[in-house]
């Protein structure tokens, strides 16, 4: 199978239009369309099929552009491993987290990293955790920090190195003059007829409210930190915040849950082949900050 014609036809099927994938390619229009006809026929399958709304990938098509996807990935990490040959990047890493681990974890382990190398420069983007394994896949990121509910079955991305970190328990999150905020802990529940600030309508914090035998009465979906603490804070509405955020969360009453707390597990994502030669004194960083949170 000749590698060219089939990230031809990978941009032909992203575009769904031979024009708009020459032009992505900067080709001709005929030679994008041979080059995916010769695929056909070397293959001995249709991969396309021509419709009134446009282009439409056949089963065959399908089968193909997964596999396309995961060598274009390849070769941009490598692109992107190579170039870490260039002294003008060794310096340069480039890391992701999910917006709670940016508040509570990263930065003390690049604090942490600064000590023993003051020069690096880094770049930290913020991400969701099913969105960074493809970025450190492709090479956008040399490591990416996610995380997945402790309840559900493990999470192996495939093609990468996953390197637990820590498992962090949920507190209930309460204004300071809620009349549970007095307790010690706190039954689930006991906050069923609050109003709920939450991540999204089917993460942790929704099952957690399910499995203690209530659904939550959300009036607000954000990930925005300093909304959710304004929401609590005025009495707006109550949630669970992780262990991570609590230095963050100090003018909110934060309580333990009585009974069984819901929880998740914080993991490391880093990539196949050659690496940052700072990844891995990252990772030991940020495995040591870990320790100290738990």
């Amino acid at each position: 199978m000749d590698p060219r014609r089939l990230l031809t036809f990978r941009t032909v099927a992203v575009e769904r239009s031979f024009s708009a994938a020459a032009r992505t390619l900067s080709l001709s229009q005929p030679s994008v369309s041979n080059q995916v006809a010769a695929l056909e026929r070397e293959l001995g399958v249709r991969l396309l099929k021509r419709e009134p709304a446009g282009l439409t990938l056949t089963h065959e098509g399908e089968v193909l552009l997964e596999h396309a996807d995961v060598i274009a990935e390849r070769l941009q990490l490598a692109d992107s491993q190579l170039a870490l040959a260039s002294r003008a990047w060794r310096s340069r890493l480039r890391i992701g987290a999910f917006p709670t681990a940016l508040a509570g974890l990263v930065p003390a382990a690049i604090a942490q990293l600064r000590r023993r190398y003051p020069d690096i420069k880094l770049t930290v983007d913020e991400g969701a955790s099913e969105d960074l394994p493809s970025r450190v896949r492709n090479g956008d990121l040399h490591l990416a920090v996610a995380f997945q509910d402790a309840s559900q079955p493990r999470i192996e991305p495939p093609g990468l190195e996953r390197h637990d970190l820590l498992r962090e328990r949920f507190m209930v999150a309460l204004a300071p003059d809620h009349p549970l905020a007095r307790r010690t802990q706190v039954r689930l529940a006991d906050l069923q007829a609050d109003e709920w600030t939450v991540f999204s309508t089917d993460g942790i914090i929704v099952r957690a409210c399910r499995a203690a035998g209530f659904e939550p009465r959300i009036i607000s979906l954000t990930r925005d930190q300093l909304a959710i603490r304004a929401l609590i804070t005025r009495g707006l509405a109550v949630t669970l915040a992780p262990e991570l955020l609590a230095d963050a969360f100090t003018d909110v009453a934060l309580r333990p849950i009585s009974g069984h707390a819901p929880a998740r597990d914080v993991y490391a994502l880093l990539p196949p082949g050659e690496r940052h030669p700072l990844t891995t004194p990252l990772l030991n960083a940020l495995a040591t900050t870990a320790h100290t949170l738990t």
